[in-house]
């Protein structure tokens, strides 16, 4: 039998002892695993740890100041070497609190005051102590500043803005059964199981689902940014690449996808559009053409290539960072920079772009001390095209994981945005059905050997 096989078996098994509901997973993100015996261990819950600060108003909101409120959060790397094997943990701890009953329900109407006796704090207590948020010894009573904590405990496991306030999202996230969230667990574990990367003491890892980019040095994440990754209809791929060069003031060769909808569109409606955008037509050999040659109706393939100037107007920003694969992405800065503000960033093409970038840029090139962060931005104020290749690669993955569990025992949960974790099961239940009837099929039964 081979290992794919032995692991669909595996989580065949692990899904029927679960009892697995059917119903659609909102993804906001989830509990922290029980042990066998039932309790949460003291060094693993979060009741024993401080909470998480609440955010700061949006108005105060920098590229710096975001990235290092998101890397105050946890210094653990959502990927690493020990991430599948957590995630199986989780998964049989998640079980046994489906065995147990799992967690009650918080109305969708409940109304919760802060210093306040209300007719549902006990029951969000219950609820925040099964999913260890809580102490036990905190049973009962007001919502109180504990309670808050916990709250917030919860809501930034989840994805969630840790403001302690329970939020209809916040309410949302603590009902999703607990049967979905091993769903969750055994989607992020096969596809860890299916992938190949090379750890380096140094590597970057963008996770799609939860839109935060981490740069990871000897097994600790050293920088956290807020990414905005594709759209749904444009999904951001998973791979594992290097990272091979920074190149600072890009220029913007449009892919044609995007060429022929959407710059088409834009021509159509204002020839001046191309000049505006400081954008040129180039031929096959790169030699410019005139934009009133071009068939701009959209209707067929361009044979043409669109190139943008580097400067303001470039949808890359002032930084690229080139990480050759199939799929042609990489990260980049935007011109767009507010759009990091938002919770929700799935708003590319396919690319991540990065906020605080050139921080980002400042590490990956940290071996080479001409390129210091001062330097990296006295050469982009210069306007100059330069692509600084690196002296050594550093190995970036792209995952997709709406589960997973760090080294500190938490398990996060995230909105499956892609639907692609039932998508993945499904397919994973067909090929373990296959194998079990080709089993006993005088044909097919050596396939199964």
């Amino acid at each position: 039998m081979s290992k794919r096989h032995a692991i669909i078996i595996a989580v065949g098994m692990l899904a029927s002892a679960s009892a697995l509901a059917q119903t659609e997973t909102i993804g906001q993100a989830g509990p922290k695993p029980a042990t066998a015996a039932g309790t949460v261990p003291a060094t693993a819950n979060p009741a024993h740890a401080a909470a998480p600060k609440t955010a700061a108003p949006a108005a105060a909101s920098t590229a710096e100041s975001r990235s290092a409120a998101a890397l105050a959060l946890t210094h653990e790397p959502t990927y690493d070497e020990g991430s599948a094997q957590r995630i199986k943990d989780a998964a049989l701890s998640y079980s046994d609190l489906a065995v147990r009953g799992g967690w009650p329900t918080i109305p969708a109407d409940a109304k919760f005051a802060p210093g306040a006796q209300g007719a549902n704090d006990d029951l969000l207590r219950k609820r925040l102590i099964v999913s260890g948020d809580l102490s036990a010894d905190k049973a009962s009573g007001a919502f109180d500043q504990d309670l808050a904590d916990a709250v917030k405990r919860f809501q930034a496991r989840h994805g969630l803005a840790p403001t302690g306030t329970m939020t209809p999202r916040t309410i949302a996230a603590m009902n999703v059964p607990v049967q979905n969230r091993i769903r969750q667990l055994e989607a992020s574990l096969q596809r860890l199981e299916n992938m190949n990367f090379g750890f380096g003491q140094r590597y970057v890892v963008v996770n799609i689902p939860a839109a935060f980019a981490e740069a990871v040095e000897n097994d600790v994440v050293v920088r956290r940014y807020r990414v905005i990754v594709g759209k749904t209809e444009k999904p951001s791929p998973t791979l594992t690449a290097q990272i091979s060069s920074v190149v600072l003031n890009p220029t913007w060769t449009v892919p044609s996808s995007i060429a022929k909808t959407e710059i088409s569109a834009h021509m159509r409606k204002d020839p001046t559009y191309l000049s505006r955008m400081h954008m040129e037509v180039l031929d096959a050999h790169d030699n410019p053409i005139d934009p009133n040659s071009v068939d701009w109706s959209g209707t067929h393939t361009p044979n043409f290539t669109v190139r943008q100037h580097n400067g303001t107007l470039n949808a890359l920003g002032a930084v690229k960072i080139d990480m050759p694969n199939s799929y042609s992405v990489y990260m980049h800065d935007t011109n767009q920079r507010n759009l990091f503000s938002d919770d929700y960033r799935f708003d590319s093409h396919g690319c991540s772009r990065v906020d605080n970038v050139r921080d980002l840029a400042a590490w990956l090139l940290k071996d080479q001390p001409k390129w210091s962060r001062a330097a990296i931005d006295a050469e982009i104020a210069s306007g100059q095209h330069l692509d600084v290749a690196m002296v050594k690669k550093v190995p970036v993955a792209w995952i997709y994981l709406t589960a997973w569990m760090t080294k500190d025992q938490t398990v996060q949960f995230r909105n499956d945005v892609y639907h692609q974790d039932e998508q993945l099961l499904e397919a994973t239940a067909e090929e373990a059905a296959f194998f079990s009837n080709a089993g006993s099929h005088p044909l097919t039964a050596h396939m199964t050997r």
